[in-house]
């Protein structure tokens, strides 16, 4: 397996070349393509010599926003990976960003370290969540407003879906959650789908946030 391929899309040249060259040591990482705005990462991508694994996406840019650029990512290239990389530390962006098919969220303050972690995680799990994106889904979850269950709305899922969830929410791949559960892999990977088009996840990041905002694990 080569390096795992990334595209960067910010507007201050500066920050984009420091992130490349601050993750240059890591030789498992290959930059491909680098974008000042979301519009010109959308040209470019068709025509790109190396289509990249992972994007790393900064949310304000001229043109074509990192949200509205995420929103067709998710469209039209599923395969990739989106890693919002920004200085906005609103929870409103965070959600937004993971309900609409980013893989995680990092600000701008964060070391190479973890920016490396974040690219190698959501490579492998489907999604990156820190300390951070952790503490706004905790907050989510506790301020939820209780309401009297109603059988009309109310989310029901077996026994099964409910432990797969709950083990992707704890981080496991989904050969390990087979282990678990003592099924194949591509039966875990089946009962994520059938989750995920149930209640319109983009991708895994977006199961967990739906998971954790409406209490569907313990």
């Amino acid at each position: 397996m080569g390096p795992i391929k990334v595209a960067i899309a910010d507007d201050h040249k500066i920050f984009r070349k420091g992130v490349i060259l601050s993750l240059r040591p890591y030789t498992n990482i290959k930059f491909v393509l680098e974008a000042e705005n979301g519009q010109e990462l959308l040209d470019n991508l068709p025509t790109a010599p190396e289509q990249p694994d992972v994007i790393l996406m900064d949310l304000r840019m001229p043109l074509k926003d990192g949200i509205e650029t995420t929103k067709v990512i998710a469209r039209q290239y599923p395969n990739i990976h989106v890693i919002a990389l920004t200085m906005y530390e609103d929870e409103r962006f965070v959600s937004h960003m993971m309900e609409i098919g980013a893989n995680g969220y990092l600000l701008k303050s964060a070391d190479p370290s973890e920016i490396k972690k974040a690219i190698m995680e959501v490579m492998s799990k489907g999604y990156y969540l820190n300390n951070f994106v952790n503490r706004i889904l905790l907050k989510k979850s506790h301020a939820r407003v209780k309401v009297v269950p109603s059988l009309n709305n109310e989310i029901t899922l077996s026994d099964r879906e409910r432990d797969v969830i709950k083990y992707i929410c704890m981080e496991f791949t989904a050969h390990e959650i087979a282990q678990k559960l003592e099924v194949s892999p591509r039966t875990v990977e089946a009962i994520k789908d059938r989750l995920m088009e149930r209640f319109g996840a983009k991708n895994t990041a977006g199961l967990v946030f739906f998971a954790v905002k409406n209490n569907l694990i313990d």
